[in-house]
């Protein structure tokens, strides 16, 4: 699944950030992903947009792998079109008020992929133009995708409702027996 272009940029990231890769691997989808150190990844990326065409950023999400390590991982998902191209490249930040830099100067649409992960993960961007929670309440206490966000069971009130159970409670008449 990996092209001659991912393998291009990925040789061109690997000698201006060489030391800075922590892992250059293959997921399971076939795609190729680099890790690299919050320091260079400004650097990385610009690489692959200037430099190759990695023009689109399709997707920034994270992941918490609490069980695992002390980190979250902030995932760049870059597209090229003409030729068609993917690539991955991962950043891992220290959940404990790890920082990573801001790409809205590289991609204005990363505004609000990073507000997204800042508000669910708690990642902080460096740089940011507006970091504020774009889903959550502004006064709402955590980050609720973090695998330490205590899970709580709070009563749902349902507005005009007639009968004491709850809607998934309810079966339709032509499925009775």
């Amino acid at each position: 699944m990996t092209t001659a272009l991912t393998e291009a940029a990925i040789e061109a990231i690997t000698a201006r950030c060489g030391e800075s890769i922590e892992r250059d691997e293959t997921i399971l989808s076939g795609l190729r992903q680099l890790v690299i150190a919050p320091d260079s990844l400004v650097d990385a990326l610009k690489v692959a947009k200037e430099e190759h065409g990695f023009r689109q950023l399709y997707d920034l999400t994270a992941a918490d792998y609490l069980e695992q390590e002390p980190y979250i991982h902030v995932v760049y998902h870059l597209n090229s079109l003409h030729p068609p191209a993917k690539l991955m490249v991962k950043a891992r930040v220290h959940r404990d008020g790890g920082k990573l830099p801001s790409v809205t100067d590289l991609w204005p649409m990363a505004n609000w992929f990073e507000r997204e992960v800042y508000d669910l993960y708690g990642v902080v961007f460096d740089g940011h133009p507006d970091l504020k929670r774009i889903l959550m309440p502004d006064d709402w206490m955590g980050h609720p995708l973090r695998r330490d966000y205590p899970l709580t069971e709070e009563p749902i009130q349902f507005r005009d409702q007639t009968s004491e159970m709850l809607p998934s409670e309810v079966i339709p008449k032509q499925y009775e027996e």
